[in-house]
């Protein structure tokens, strides 16, 4: 699977999807302080599924309508227990491959997909 995982993925979920395989791109390492719209663009030009915690990718993707066709996963985990949401991450990334043109949230129970509109739809 091709990732771009944004800042706030941690660093050992970046190793451990690489380790598994996964063609992953880490925000923090190749562009550190990127706006969220230079980030999704990069995802969208390289076609990489776009891993974050954070909302605002949900906002660019349904309520500006930006183009977001490579797939938005955003983890809303509670953070208690660092390893648990880990754990949580890496076992949800890996139970499917569908997440291109969907926004996918993921919490400590389930997986809620929604399929993204595209301007030609």
């Amino acid at each position: 699977m091709r990732i771009l995982a944004n800042e706030n993925i941690p660093a050992l979920v970046v190793s451990e999807l690489r380790s598994a395989g996964h063609d992953i791109v880490s925000v923090k390492e190749v562009m550190r302080g990127a706006s969220d719209i230079e980030v999704l663009s990069r995802a969208q030009n390289e076609r990489r599924l776009i891993i974050t915690h954070d909302k605002d990718f949900g906002e660019m993707a349904f309520g500006i309508g930006l183009p977001a066709e490579c797939g938005v996963v955003l983890f809303r985990l509670s953070g208690d227990d660092p390893e648990s949401d880990m754990r949580r991450m890496l076992d949800a990334l890996q139970s499917r491959t569908d997440w291109a043109g969907h926004f996918s949230v993921v919490d400590e129970e389930k997986i809620r997909i929604k399929p993204l509109k595209f301007s030609d739809q």
